[in-house]
């Protein structure tokens, strides 16, 4: 169905737009050789051979605000009529590639001769085409609850209460909420409150054999920031400002992200810029502080698993992150068959569902068909096991293992490390 817009959404679309061209937009389009290596790195290329989804080719409105605001042969030849100023029409056609058929994993930027980093430019493009209505309703429906509740899925503090209470009962564990002054607050995904509880208890047994201080706060846990991925920086705003002042009320000194890539990419990286100001708080994922509690000893694993197993690296935490030796030191403690595929570490592929996709339902058919690539790794291999440390890449992975009915158990690598955890606290310390 057509959208129609409010007369001034096109104006409103082009002033955003116009707002995010900085310095960096600038040189990097003006920098642009048009040479075609990018597409070789986009799975939605690779997989459709549809040459609109050729990543710098997603950027074309921002290049087209460019010309037609700030060059002197744009603005002549639009005056001309050599050229076609911005339409109503482009932000319709872009919307769809952008929001469908990009992920914003970078792997594009990665390989770019010139250093062009393209998904930091598609990220301006998704601000201009939110603030012109033009972004899929998933994602607005996900932004509105996400404000509202606090949650994109609508997981309130009773489902996380709920969801504690289980976790303590099965792992054997008491869960801390809103202890003042502890050394760390664990945010938490509502993927992995309903999806995947199991990560909470997980978490618990580890913080309780390396004796860490930690809670979780009531007024605010969730991890996902789902105005980075609509692209609506106000929203962005909002939802670190909630989770700067749960951390400053319980006094904490590390926030901890979940297994979750966007959300460690968010308050890592992007959130000192979005509020303008450094954190009060060091922020930390889940898998560097797993790595260095082992390398300090005071987490130690008994025994290990015997399956071939490889791991999916999650864009935002090893190609944006640089969370890459981390999960294989680990592996390298409990998993002496873990084998890597071809493309892995900071290259390694897509899930195919990051950057808001997963949470956008037009593009499941299209999401599936990409995770070709994804088959094609595991085939290779012959695994057993695909582990990740990632809520979102586990609903994506499961889906494409499913469709392809491959026979490979799914598993995330905070669960794993647990599984063989030395609780004994005596047995640890006489170590």
């Amino acid at each position: 169905m057509t959208k129609v817009l409010p007369d001034d959404s096109l104006q409103r679309g082009i002033d955003t737009l116009k707002s995010q061209i900085d310095a960096k937009v600038v040189s990097y389009l003006s920098s642009c050789v048009h040479c075609g290596v990018c597409a070789d790195a986009c799975l939605f290329y690779t997989e459709t051979g549809d040459p609109r989804y050729t990543p710098i080719y997603k950027t074309e409105p921002m290049r087209k605000v460019l010309r037609q605001e700030y060059s002197f042969w744009g603005k002549l030849g639009y005056k001309l009529g050599f050229l076609q100023p911005m339409r109503e029409s482009d932000l319709k056609d872009w919307e769809e590639l952008v929001y469908d058929g990009c992920t914003m994993c970078s792997r594009c930027s990665m390989v770019c001769p010139i250093g062009i980093d393209i998904a930091y430019v598609i990220r301006k493009v998704k601000e201009g085409l939110a603030a012109a209505g033009y972004s899929p309703d998933d994602l607005k429906s996900a932004a509105t609850r996400a404000v509202e509740i606090g949650s994109p899925m609508g997981v309130t503090l009773t489902t996380l209460q709920a969801t504690i209470r289980a976790q303590e009962k099965e792992a054997g564990v008491s869960i801390p909420m809103d202890v003042e002054g502890a050394d760390y607050l664990c945010l938490f995904s509502s993927g992995e409150i309903v999806g995947f509880p199991e990560f909470i208890g997980s978490i618990s047994r580890v913080f309780k054999q390396a004796d860490l201080t930690w809670t979780i706060s009531s007024d605010y846990f969730e991890a996902t920031n789902t105005g980075i991925q609509i692209g609506s920086t106000p929203i962005a705003h909002q939802l670190i400002e909630r989770v700067v002042a749960a951390a400053e009320k319980l006094g904490v000194k590390t926030v901890i992200m979940p297994e979750c890539g966007h959300a460690y990419s968010t308050m890592r990286w992007d959130a000192p810029n979005i509020l303008g100001r450094k954190l009060p708080f060091n922020v930390v994922h889940i898998l560097e502080l797993l790595e260095n509690l082992h390398t300090q000893g005071r987490i130690q694993f008994k025994g290990g698993t015997d399956a071939r197993l490889t791991y999916h690296d999650p864009c935002n935490i090893s190609r944006r992150g640089g969370v890459v030796d981390q999960p294989r030191s680990l592996l390298g403690s409990i998993a002496p068959n873990f084998v890597e595929m071809k493309e892995h570490g900071a290259m390694n592929w897509c899930c195919g569902g990051g950057g808001g996709v997963s949470a956008n339902s037009r593009a499941d058919a299209l999401r599936r068909k990409v995770f070709a690539v994804k088959k094609r790794q595991l085939d290779a291999l012959g695994v057993d096991t695909l582990v990740t440390a990632c809520s979102n890449c586990r609903n994506m992975l499961e889906d494409g293992l499913e469709d392809n009915e491959m026979e490979i158990e799914l598993i995330g690598l905070t669960e794993l490390v647990a599984e063989f955890l030395v609780e004994d606290q005596d047995t640890l310390r006489a170590n």
